[in-house]
């Protein structure tokens, strides 16, 4: 096909069919406007701006939230139980019946105290002897002095809930050790009379 440019004076080729037009789509009516309250509100189908909304979270995401959740919880607990002492500050007297040293990777000193308020009370049976662990070795040689001057002491000690292989084979670890005068541990009420 050969088309003549009437404005330049140029011929114009085109050796292809002619291009039909574009269908012209007629513009939908725009239907009702319902309210919320309107039973037909909800039979509408999905407006053209649904794929602007943001997506909506899976699965997979609240199973990732919430493992996260759960590793956390397990974490916090693990701390408490095994690196938050149930029991600190407090203090026992009486008479060390044995002390040693124990471990071949991790070495501590293991020992036994036979507490004072048991040995001294005569209306209840015998318990239990306190048993400890702690890993300073100048503590562990006062601690053995006393045992061997037969003088009595007291121990100031966490306790924990749970057993780590480093702090020793028992929950609780002596962190202070003092000697005290035989005469001061039991209240006046109960010292021995001094002829």
């Amino acid at each position: 096909m050969k088309f003549y440019d009437e404005d330049n004076g140029n011929n114009d080729y085109f050796d292809g069919p002619d291009v039909p037009d574009k269908p012209v789509k007629p513009k939908e009516p725009k239907g009702p406007i319902y309210h919320p309250d309107d039973p037909e509100y909800w039979d509408q189908p999905e407006s053209e701006w649904e794929h602007l909304k943001p997506p909506t979270r899976s699965w997979r995401f609240w199973a990732l939230i919430g493992g996260a959740a759960v590793l956390l919880g397990v974490l916090v607990a693990l701390f408490l139980r095994f690196f938050t002492p149930y029991v600190s500050e407090a203090t026992m007297c009486g008479y060390v019946e044995g002390i040693e040293r124990r471990g071949m990777v991790f070495t501590t000193f293991e020992g036994v105290l036979l507490p004072y308020k048991e040995l001294k009370d005569t209306t209840r049976v015998y318990r239990k002897d306190f048993k400890f662990s702690l890993r300073d070795e100048d503590m562990a040689t006062k601690l053995r002095r006393m045992q061997f001057s037969n003088r009595p002491v007291r121990v100031e000690y966490k306790e924990y809930k749970g057993w780590l292989p480093w702090r020793g084979d028992e929950n609780i670890i002596i962190t202070r050790v003092d000697s005290v005068d035989p005469r001061t541990i039991l209240p006046p009420e109960f010292q021995p009379e001094v002829l």
